[in-house]
């Protein structure tokens, strides 16, 4: 029989309401092609950067037929992306806050979760001549730093905690003027990592991990000098596939996802 003759007895069929329309009859020795994995898309605070990077190769190697692409930015900016039908599954925001704001506008699935909490360091090169370790904040008051990265307060949870540290340990207004913004924390460790600053006020999850911690030297601004940084999220209500996103979700809880973050230098809900 030919496949022409097997395309007309599928139509028939599906003309007569045995199949469905998009159903076909394979010839003999024709292969049947493997799904499509199914596609996860998270929108990720950039603190997450480096241990979620992680996090989803191994829950990809355990779920062979799960595709995450994961897209880094401010929490802000994600926010009004969501409000505006952004297409994402999941929402992790580095201020749990914006989570909380989308359940309230009936644009979640399930409950908010708690999964961590920022700290922030201030980090200078490896070839730097600031003794950060030595001086801690005060290295920003160095002749020799001319330009200081911090993300955009506006939108970005790590701006608003490092323009608080700075304004808790007195010296926002000395170094106001030399403080240049990054999208984000990942844009603002660019920054400083290319030289066009030369210190920054970054995520400790971005200097603990290996791209950075081997690249410079960091100090780690004290807890009570910025409001603490608890970071949530929220499964969306545009997610095409939500057991997947749940069980994403909970991988990110179990006790596994949890000793990452942790080795990421995240401190951990009830920390």
């Amino acid at each position: 029989m030919t496949r022409h003759h097997l395309l007309t007895i599928s139509a028939c069929l599906a003309f007569a309401g045995l199949v469905s329309p998009g159903f076909q009859v394979l010839a003999a020795g024709e292969d049947v092609k493997g799904s499509a994995p199914v596609q996860l898309s998270i929108a990720a605070a950039a603190d997450l950067k480096f241990a979620l990077d992680d996090l989803v190769r191994q829950f990809e190697e355990g779920h062979q037929a799960t595709k995450v692409n994961v897209t880094y930015g401010s929490s802000g900016n994600f926010f009004a992306q969501i409000q505006s039908g952004a297409p994402f599954d999941l929402f992790f925001s580095a201020d749990i806050a914006y989570p909380q704001k989308i359940a309230a506008l009936g644009l979640g699935v399930d409950d908010v979760f708690s999964y961590a909490t920022g700290r922030i360091v201030v980090w200078v090169p490896k070839d730097s001549p600031v003794a950060v370790d030595k001086l801690g904040i005060k290295a920003l008051l160095e002749p020799s730093v001319h330009k200081i990265a911090v993300a955009n307060p506006q939108h970005a949870p790590y701006g608003r905690a490092a323009v608080a540290a700075l304004k808790a340990l007195n010296i926002y207004d000395q170094v106001a003027s030399r403080l240049v913004y990054g999208e984000n924390i990942a844009q603002t460790a660019q920054f400083v990592q290319s030289g066009a600053a030369d210190a920054g006020i970054l995520a400790l999850s971005l200097a603990v991990a290996p791209q950075m911690h081997n690249a410079g030297r960091f100090w780690q601004v004290p807890l009570e000098t910025y409001p603490r940084m608890e970071q949530g999220g929220i499964i969306l209500q545009s997610a095409k596939n939500l057991e997947t996103a749940r069980t994403f979700r909970d991988f990110i809880l179990g006790n596994h996802g949890r000793q990452v973050l942790k080795d990421y230098g995240f401190c951990l809900p009830g920390d």
